[in-house]
């Protein structure tokens, strides 16, 4: 029989860091182990940030809870715990050097994600921390006697006083997030509210956004409506795609509308030309007539709108291409400055969990004790990570998430051990 102080399942962010925290805070030379199912730790830490890692945010620590649209006060314990500071301090004394770039984003210097992962691998070395790899566990029990039965699917069957589930969601699930976290939850007794991809694209139902596949609009408003009622408004970058909209205003808009779209279709208007109101547009669309007034409707435009997008906008606006600009009137006229101000499209879905930067739903948070990550319900467990209905914005937001619950899980598990050993 194979016996351990704390085991730990999943070697993603949340669950190295702890096992790090639970370590250097009382557990180094006590028995830990990390099961990882991947051939290597930290498997999603490389495809995040586009392969740069984004792994925390500089901002002041207040305006975390501000970039999680749902639970915020849940992460109050693991902020003020284990802060964006905290993290950055963390890493850099593992060796690894950082930087901040646009919008307070914290990267390695060196642009590679692989120094993340290599900073924590040293510490769990530097602490003994064993982690075995190509360990996927089937299923996992309370022992009678307090602790917990854990049967591999070699079907090895190991024991741990402790247990951490830092299993991550179902977002990429080619990086081993499955979703066993949730299975395993509902094993021991705990509830899993409904589960969604966000952080995600959106599918369009018009056809026409497949002729504006590839197309980067920089600089412009996106709002989601719900009928006349706004739900989403913010300046940003938006891609579209063969299949509807991207991007990174995008994506933080499927976090906030993420429960509305899955009831309903919803309305997307962007406005191509924030900087001016609709009477200034018209006035600079009314100049390049006047520059061009012998020329086709087609050849006027191309100086407002990208190439890519002038055959949509000829087509929406009900103007004839061949047209001469001196022939359209002034109503002709307003119906490009409302297409450029007001570009409408229908939202139908959200992409899947393919594509999806990170879950949304998870382990309830009803049952989970926020100042230390415990389990209500059982005794020694504790949740750390993308496993907990927990999600935040782009931006490092969400591996801060990871880092803060899971130090503060290893710090509490850490003390707990301690206090038993005393006989508290």
């Amino acid at each position: 029989m194979t016996n351990y102080d704390l085991i730990v399942v999943g070697a993603g962010a949340a669950g190295m860091m702890a096992a790090c925290a639970a370590a250097k805070n009382g557990m180094d030379g006590r028995r830990i182990l990390i099961l990882e199912q991947n051939e290597k730790p930290g498997k999603k830490i490389y495809i995040t940030g586009k392969g740069r890692c984004n792994f925390t945010n500089a901002c002041e620590l207040e305006e975390l809870f501000l970039n999680i649209p749902q639970h915020a006060k849940f992460l109050y314990s693991s902020f003020y715990t284990f802060s964006n500071q905290d993290v950055i301090d963390f890493f850099e004394s593992a060796g690894m050097k950082t930087k901040v770039e646009r919008g307070n984003r914290v990267f390695p210097a060196s642009d590679h994600a692989s120094d993340v992962t290599g900073a924590l691998k040293r510490m769990l070395d530097r602490y003994q921390v064993e982690i075995r790899l190509h360990s996927k566990v089937e299923e996992i029990s309370c022992c009678e006697d307090a602790g917990f039965r854990l049967v591999l699917q070699n079907e090895k069957i190991l024991y741990a006083k402790k247990l951490l589930l830092a299993t991550g969601g179902k977002s990429y699930p080619a990086t081993g997030s499955t979703g066993d976290g949730y299975r395993f939850a509902g094993q021991l007794g705990h509830t899993v509210t409904d589960l969604s991809p966000s952080l995600v694209p959106f599918v369009v139902k018009e056809e026409f956004v497949k002729d504006l596949q590839g197309l980067a609009l920089k600089n412009i408003k996106v709002q989601i409506l719900d009928e006349k009622k706004v739900l989403f408004e913010e300046f940003g970058e938006l891609l579209f795609t063969h299949f509807g909209v991207s991007g990174p205003v995008i994506l933080k808009a499927s976090a906030v509308v993420n429960k509305q779209i899955q009831k309903k279709n919803l309305e997307l208007v962007i406005d191509w030309k924030p900087a001016l109101d609709e009477e200034q547009l018209d006035k600079r669309i009314l100049r390049d007539f006047e520059d061009n007034q012998n020329r086709q409707f087609k050849n006027a435009i191309d100086h407002l709108v990208p190439a890519k997008m002038l055959p949509v906008l000829i087509r929406l606006c009900g103007i004839p291409e061949d047209k001469k600009v001196n022939e359209i009137t002034r109503e002709e006229r307003k119906k490009i400055t409302l297409l450029l101000k007001h570009f409408s499209v229908t939202l139908t879905a959200l992409r899947g969990f393919n594509e999806a930067i990170i879950t949304r739903g998870g382990i309830a948070l009803k049952e989970v004790n926020p100042s230390t990550m415990e389990s209500k319900l059982v005794s020694g467990l504790f949740f750390a990570g993308e496993v907990l209905d927990l999600d935040g914005f782009t931006g490092g937001f969400n591996l801060q998430i990871a880092w803060s619950t899971g130090y503060l899980a290893g710090l509490n598990i850490a003390e707990q051990m301690e206090e038993e050993s005393n006989g508290i």
